[in-house]
């Protein structure tokens, strides 16, 4: 009996010295604007695994069993985070009173301007920037710094295109079908509806996604996570709109059950930075779930973002010097009002159905259905058998007769003549007429009237020599998603996913204005005969506004996914291991039996199918409280985009032979140095990308070999790339000091090494080559020598330094200052091949073509470095129960010009004509470049309810 006593009494202190020396740390957690509890903010001891999130009336309460030094960190999407030394001790509970959380007004208002410039770039010159994945993510100044200071100069997180990102909306992946890349603009100006973001930056582990190498984005937009209030913002800015306004209101999840969320707004500009840059963007969203009980709800998500903009011209420096930094080739005027003749628009509203399950208090099932139609289109002039009526055209620019182009000396003798006085008359001319002759293309287009003497009396609409169409891409994606989450035990967690996406693209020539003719006729005034014929199934149509012309196709694609990751969470370490699986299928479907490719355009092409995988892992090692280091690594292979798996889509079924899928490996470390004081962070990464395959088009000179029975050594061609391999290394670092409590400094560097590592394959296909015997009139060129030229289209350095006062007054201002160096023009590869070297003349190379010549012609060009100076501050005011909120920005503040990019013209495709052009001084077909912008403003007044 006395040893039962004992053994009770043993046991007995056992558990109650176990329940003492556990330390409770509580607090509550309220608004600054409102003074009201936040509910569901993280609250989480650093490097550890204790966290909580508070409950309604924004009361956490943590229970430590370990004594020791902690950093608690309050974190909340939208408000600045909150860090606090602590020390744990048994028996000793801590309250650390009541923690004010300070709407982040800065990173909100920046991701305003950045977003747009996202939207601008993309598909201007086949590249993207990446900023966006970054809008919401406050961690660390680095983060800041690459989306916000430097995304003017397009830089790229770690060199890499949006494509190599995973964006998702409510856990479905939003990324396109057709090229990788999400498009911004599908939710453009609904700032306020998707401000609820998460972020993983690289391959680190994802709650919703497997990801890409670039990282992940997951925007929620479920209804009952808003806060409720109603928000009012007017914005003005100089960039490529002039105005902004957005209203929101939120419920938040009433006592029924039911949440809703409300949001619309415009964007608007007659005139964007550029000259004849219009800008028109409506948005309107609506989201409303039901809260069934307490295991099921459902939520609705709907919204429509039409929006159109003008696109701006890139121009040679030789347009630069002649015209302005802000010069477009794109516009005129017509009846005394700007018209751009290239118009992007994008009308693609989407439909979202989420069912949240919670199955038990371990385990929940996120299942989502979307619904997305619509169109993108794209506007331009064609014309035939009239001059082009572009204003840069080469030959209305006084290098033309500088240069061989314009000499009666020959293309090929080696010789030109320069003509200096025509060159002088074509400069005043194109002084005097810089823009499009909108004017001139309607006159083309009538036929005079004349009375008995000859003499003009009148004009009558005819046949149609130059008319506006639209490039139309009319999809519609169904797709499905289910996500489940289970935590095993105290400290393994697993999520699967799994997802299908179906997509019919309808892609199409439209005719949208005649330009004041009758009608237009279907047909390619670069071909004779039959091969002129878009449509052999109609020839010789006569085709009127509204009409499908030129080509008319659809594209199929089917993906599945599916991914597992556990993740397994301890005292000194965390770590995880993720697998993935893709099912990828591609199809075309001619509409049109095109003239040039009459077996192989009308109808089903093969089906191209792709499995792929993926597997990744990392690790959190947790040195103290206030020091951890991550590593992260990745293998995977991915399809090839819908767009890069048919070389000529518009007009035949041909899928690019040798079609690899492409590999991805990616690896990196950190070290993470986090005080209330002091932070800072150090990356270093290397990521390799092989098998890539790249399609393109333009009109090359000098390309084929009169000896293989050729007439013409020029062509329009399209140009294949495979087996092209790049490598992305580099570091990163993050700083930033809290000097005093008003008083903060920050430094942020980037330095990279982007190269292309292989030779890639280049193919080209001449469609005025192609016959019955031979379909698909495709030239093996060998292989171009790319391997160590530089990636092109972003600074691979940068660095930036700011400071930053915060008055306990509530207002603020901050500048920095930024440097970006090793930007680079992206090189034409056919200049790269053999076939450059080759006289297309004899077929032998030409004589002058020396090693050192070629090396001076193909010497990859760098942009002049770039330094920006920026400031933004802001004031906000409480007003009874209601807040008022200022922020102004001012970026490029001594309005320093520079280049953004640019690309070499590949239309010189021998040596010899690239030599005498560059030898002339003033070459017709110099180096292309963007432009960036001067100073520019943004003033941003918000009112909330």
């Amino acid at each position: 009996m006395r040893i039962h006593l004992l053994c009770f009494f043993l046991l007995f202190s056992s558990v109650s010295l176990f329940c003492q020396n556990k330390t409770k740390v509580s607090g509550t957690i309220l608004d600054s604007k409102s003074s009201q509890p936040l509910s569901s903010v993280v609250v989480s001891l650093q490097n550890s695994t204790y966290m909580e999130l508070t409950n309604s009336k924004g009361v956490f309460s943590l229970e430590v069993d370990n004594p020791g030094e902690y950093l608690l960190l309050v974190h909340s999407q939208g408000y600045k985070e909150v860090l606090l030394s602590i020390t744990v001790a048994f028996n000793q509970n801590i309250n650390v009173g009541t923690i004010i959380l300070e709407e982040d007004v800065v990173t909100e208002q920046q991701s305003n301007t950045i977003r747009l410039l996202d939207e601008e770039v993309q598909d201007d010159n086949g590249s993207s920037v990446s900023t966006s994945i970054l809008l919401q993510s406050t961690k660390d100044a680095f983060q800041q710094a690459a989306a916000f200071n430097w995304g003017a100069v397009r830089f790229r997180m770690r060199g890499l295109d949006s494509e190599q990102a995973t964006t998702l909306l409510n856990g479905v992946k939003m990324n396109k079908i057709y090229d990788g890349r999400p498009q911004w603009s599908n939710w453009g100006g609904l700032n306020d509806a998707t401000r609820n973001q998460e972020l993983t930056i690289g391959t680190a582990a994802s709650d919703y996604s497997f990801g890409g190498v670039l990282g992940t984005q997951e925007i929620n937009t479920r209804a009952s996570i808003f806060r409720k209030g109603t928000r009012i913002t007017f914005s003005g800015t100089n960039t490529n709109y002039s105005w902004r306004s957005i209203g929101t209101h939120a419920s938040g999840l009433q006592s029924n059950g039911w949440a809703y969320v409300i949001s619309a707004g415009k964007r608007w500009a007659n005139e964007g930075f550029f000259d004849g840059t219009t800008y028109d963007g409506n948005s309107v969203f609506i989201g409303v779930e039901k809260k069934i009980n307490d295991q099921h709800s459902l939520n609705f998500t709907g919204f429509y973002t039409p929006n159109s903009r003008g696109k701006n011209s890139p121009n040679t420096e030789e347009v630069i010097q002649l015209t302005s930094k802000t010069y477009n080739s794109y516009w005129g005027f017509q009846n005394g009002k700007q018209r751009n003749a290239r118009v992007k628009t994008i009308e693609e509203p989407i439909f979202m159905l989420n069912h949240y399950f919670s199955i038990n208090d371990h385990s929940q099932l996120h299942t989502s259905v979307m619904y997305q139609t619509g169109k993108i289109s794209n506007s331009n002039i064609d014309y035939q058998n009239a001059n082009s009526p572009d204003p840069t055209y080469y030959r209305k620019l006084p290098s033309y007769y500088l240069s061989l182009y314009g000499s009666d000396q020959g293309e090929y003798s080696g010789a030109f003549t320069p003509d200096a006085e025509n060159a002088e008359k074509s400069r005043l001319q194109f002084s005097a007429n810089p823009q499009l002759d909108w004017n001139s293309m309607y006159l083309a287009n009538q036929s005079p009237i004349l009375d008995g003497k000859g003499k003009i009396t009148a004009y009558t609409p005819s046949q149609s020599h130059y008319v506006l169409y639209e490039d139309r891409m009319d999809d519609t994606t169904i797709a499905v998603n289910s996500l489940f989450a289970t935590q095993i035990n105290a400290n393994v967690m697993m999520k699967a996913g799994a997802s299908f996406f179906n997509l019919e693209s309808h892609n199409y020539q439209k005719l949208t204005d005649l330009l004041g003719g009758v009608y237009y006729e279907d047909f390619d005034p670069y071909y004779q005969g039959s091969q002129s014929q878009s449509d052999l199934n109609n020839p010789n149509r006569k085709v009127l506004k509204g009409d499908k012309y030129g080509y008319n196709y659809l594209s199929y694609g089917q993906t599945f996914d599916a991914f597992t990751q556990f993740s397994f969470a301890y005292k000194t370490i965390d770590f995880y291991l993720a697998q993935s699986f893709s099912k990828t299928e591609y199809q075309r479907e001619g509409l049109y039996k095109n003239g040039i490719y009459p077996s192989n355009s009308f109808g089903k092409s093969e089906k191209v199918n792709f499995e792929n995988f993926g597997f990744k892992g990392g690790a959190i090692c947790k040195i103290s409280g206030r020091q951890s280091v991550t590593v992260n690594g990745a293998y995977l292979t991915k399809a090839p985009s819908l767009k890069s798996s048919f070389p000529n889509a518009r007009i035949n079924n041909s899928i690019v032979s040798d079609l690899q899928t492409e590999t991805l490996n990616s690896l990196d470390a950190s070290y993470y140095y986090r005080s209330p004081k002091f932070q800072t962070r150090v990356t270093a990464y290397l990521i390799n990308q092989q098998n890539a395959t790249q399609t393109s088009f333009f009109y090359a000179e000098g390309i084929f070999d009169n000896g293989a029975g050729y007439t013409n050594t020029n062509a329009f061609v399209g140009q294949t790339l495979t087996a092209l391999d790049k490598r992305n290394q580099g570091l990163e670092w993050s700083f930033e000091y809290n000097i005093n409590s008003t008083l903060k400094t920050t430094l942020a560097l980037a330095y990279g090494q982007y190269l292309y590592t292989s030779n890639p394959n280049l193919k080209v296909t001449n469609d005025a080559l192609a016959t019955i015997e031979n379909p698909n009139p495709s030239f093996d060129f060998g292989t171009a020598l790319l391997k160590n030229y530089k990636q092109a289209g972003m600074p691979q350095q940068a660095l930036s330094w700011g400071l930053e006062y915060r008055d306990p007054k509530y207002w603020w201002v901050a500048t920095n200052a930024n440097f970006l160096d090793s930007r680079y023009v992206d090189v034409s590869p056919i200049a790269r091949t053999s076939r450059f070297y080759t006289n297309p003349a004899s077929g032998f190379p030409f004589p002058e073509a020396t090693e050192e010549r070629a090396k001076v012609l193909l010497e990859q060009e760098k942009l002049k470095p770039v330094t920006l100076f920026n400031i933004i501050g802001g004031k906000s005011w409480h007003i009874q129960k209601r807040y008022l909120g200022l922020f102004v920005s001012i970026n490029n503040l001594l309005n320093t010009y520079y280049k953004t990019g640019g690309y070499e013209q590949a239309r010189n495709a021998n040596f010899r004509q690239r030599n005498q052009d560059v030898s002339s001084g003033a070459p017709s077909f110099a180096n292309k470049y963007f432009q960036g912008y001067g100073r520019t403003y943004y003033i941003n007044l918000n009112f909330s309810l």
